[in-house]
C-alpha cells in the first residue's frame, strides 16, 4: 500500500522506487498485487508514467488513513529481533542524502538491538576505512570502486537522465540529443566523482557540455535547473520534482544513453563477518531481491 501512495503521489514507478529507495520490480509487483486484492484497476500505464482510474483516486485517500493507523499501531508493538550488535557502517553523500534514511528507520524499528554508527565520508576514505577495519560495512556507489581488496555487490542501478525545466523545448521530443543538449548551458554536480563520470560519458560523443557552474550540491543544481539557469544529467535516485522554491523540473531519455549509477555494499576481501553485520547484507537482500542479482560472496 505504501508503494502504491508513492508512485500515485510521484506519477512513476521508477520515481515511487527512488523515493522509498527500492527496486522498480518491487513496487510493480506489490501494485499488481493490490490490483488483484481489490479486483479493480488502479493505474492506467502510459508513455508518460502512471494515472490513477477513478478507484485509484478512491483507493489513495483510505490508503493514507490505512497507513497513518498502521504506523499509530507499530508505535505501540515494536517488531523486535534478537540479533544485538554494533556496526560501524560508511556511506557517500549522495547515500546518505538519497538512498539510506528509510533503510536506517526501518532497521531501528525492526532491530532495536541493532546499533548503526553512521559515517559519511568520499569514497577514498571509505575504502582506506573498509580495508583498515575501521569500517565493518559500506553503502556507496559501487559503480566508482577499483580498489581489488575490496569485494562489492550491487544493489540497485538508477538511470541517468537530462534534467530540464518544466516547459522546456526539449520535453516535445521522446528524446534529446547530446548534439542539442551541448548548446545548452549545463549545471556540473562534482560530488561523489561525478563530474569525472560526466565527462567520461560525454568523452564517448563528439561533443562537450557548456558547464556554466560547478558545484557540490544536488539542491543547488535542482533550484538552478528548475529556474531555467541550465540543464544536468544525474540519476534518477536524487531526482524530485520540484525545487526548494516550489518550480518544477522534468527529466527525459537522452539518445545517448549514459552509464547507471550504481548503489550498493562494500567490505573488505575475506572480512569475517559478524550476526550483525549478518543481519546487515539479509536486509538489503530481501529489499532489492533480483532474478539477475548474484548471491553475496566472500562472506564467512
Amino acid at each position: 500500500m505504501k508503494y502504491f501512495v508513492a508512485t500515485a503521489e510521484t506519477g512513476q514507478v521508477s520515481r515511487a522506487a527512488n523515493v522509498l529507495s527500492i527496486s522498480q520490480s518491487s513496487v510493480t509487483g506489490a501494485i499488481k498485487d493490490l490490483e488483484i486484492t481489490l479486483g479493480a484497476e488502479l493505474f492506467i500505464r502510459t508513455s508518460q508514467g502512471m494515472e490513477l482510474t477513478d478507484s485509484g483516486r478512491e483507493f489513495l485517500a483510505a490508503s493514507r488513513e490505512i497507513l497513518d493507523k498502521v504506523e499509530e499501531a507499530r508505535k505501540l508493538t515494536r517488531r523486535r529481533s534478537d540479533v544485538s550488535g554494533q556496526i560501524s557502517l560508511a556511506a557517500t553523500y549522495t547515500v546518505i542524502g538519497y538512498f539510506l534514511p528509510y533503510h536506517i528507520d526501518r532497521l531501528a524499528r525492526q532491530h532495536p538491538g541493532l546499533d548503526i554508527q553512521l559515517h559519511e565520508l568520499n569514497r577514498e576514505s571509505i575504502e582506506d576505512g573498509l580495508l583498515s577495519n575501521r569500517f565493518d560495512l559500506a553503502v556507496l556507489l559501487t559503480s566508482n570502486i577499483n580498489n581489488p581488496e575490496l569485494e562489492s555487490e550491487t544493489l540497485m542501478k538508477s538511470s541517468r537522465r537530462l534534467w530540464v525545466p518544466n516547459g522546456h523545448r526539449f520535453l516535445d521530443e521522446n528524446k534529446a540529443r547530446f548534439e542539442d543538449i551541448a548548446q545548452e548551458n549545463y549545471i556540473m554536480l562534482t560530488v561523489d566523482e561525478t563530474a569525472h563520470t560526466t565527462m567520461k560519458y560525454w568523452s564517448k560523443t563528439n561533443f562537450r557540455p557548456k558547464t556554466k557552474v560547478r558545484t557540490s550540491s544536488v539542491e543547488a543544481v535542482r533550484s538552478m535547473v528548475a529556474n531555467g539557469q541550465g540543464v544536468s544529467i544525474l540519476s534518477d535516485m536524487v531526482y524530485r520534482p520540484w525545487s526548494l522554491e516550489g518550480k518544477r523540473l522534468e527529466t527525459l531519455s537522452t539518445d545517448f544513453e549514459p552509464p547507471t549509477m550504481d548503489v550498493g555494499l562494500a567490505w573488505r576481501k575475506n572480512a569475517e563477518f559478524s550476526p550483525a553485520m549478518h543481519l546487515l547484507v539479509d536486509y538489503f537482500k530481501q529489499c532489492f531481491v533480483s532474478p539477475q542479482m548474484p548471491q553475496f560472496s566472500g562472506r564467512k
